[in-house]
């Protein structure tokens, strides 16, 4: 079976899994996502098996099981019987093959040069996005307390910010640099959390801003660890930040 097969198949079979987690009984249900994320593992391995080395099973194969065990948890929240399921579903399957797509693409760059590895960049940098919002609404959905929601979400960030650090210079192991990136973002994100688990806004302001925070710093990181970070692309990573603060201060009902 080609490559190509291989990530089309992958894709079909996780979209039936996530689909098949709506049937299980609500009191199993995070069990079944637990189990679609070590399956989700297992086939991505699989799918991917080919040009897979070293520390690329810790930093390609997670991502798309994360992304699935993230679109499992929203799906949930979901309205039962709605058109949005079946978008999301579809969405998911693309996302998945795209994905694999990506990481087939970095497991090839790291031996040889690639033209796709741009573009690469920029789909694993969006999917990595996706998969934190749909982390971070399942998060602040629970209605915890902000130690909850600090830790939950610090823990989630790091391993999904430290695969995309990665992706940069695409080296055969895992810099000391890079944990500490990793972990610098992470802080940043639980501190975030808890502070804004104090303010009266909604779930998905709630999410958004997160990702703005993962967006504004592993922007910056991404570029400083490729050795392009110039002033003008600081300023606009700030600006996005500022514009987003600005913006969560006038939606926010003050009472």
């Amino acid at each position: 079976m080609t490559k190509r097969r291989k990530f089309i198949f992958s894709s079909l079979l996780l979209s039936l899994g996530l689909l098949s987690t709506q049937f299980v009984p609500i009191d199993f249900r995070y069990v079944a996502v637990l189990a679609l994320f070590f399956i989700s593992y297992l086939i991505s391995a699989w799918a991917l098996f080919d040009d897979l080395k070293g520390v690329e099973w810790l930093t390609i194969v997670p991502l798309p099981a994360l992304y699935a065990t993230s679109v499992s948890l929203f799906y949930f929240l979901l309205p039962a019987g709605t058109s949005a399921r079946i978008i999301i579903l579809t969405l998911f399957g693309l996302g998945l093959y795209a994905l694999y797509l990506t990481g087939n693409i970095f497991s090839i760059a790291a031996i040889r040069t690639i033209q796709l590895l741009r573009a690469a960049h920029a789909v694993g940098f969006l999917l990595t996005l996706v998969t934190l919002v749909f982390f971070f609404n399942t998060i602040f959905s629970f209605r915890h307390n902000f130690a909850f929601n600090g830790l939950a979400t610090g823990l989630i960030t790091f391993p999904l910010v430290a695969s995309a650090l990665w992706s940069v210079k695409l080296e055969n192991h895992f810099d000391k640099k890079l944990y500490w990136y990793a972990g610098v973002i992470s802080l940043l994100v639980l501190e975030t959390a808890i502070a804004i688990s104090f303010m009266p806004i909604s779930v998905w302001v709630a999410s958004l801003f997160l990702v703005t925070v993962v967006y504004v710093s592993l922007g910056i990181l991404q570029h400083d660890l490729s050795d392009r970070l110039f002033d003008k692309t600081l300023q606009e990573y700030v600006g996005v930040g500022v514009f987003v603060i600005i913006a969560t201060i006038l939606v926010t009902q003050w009472k």
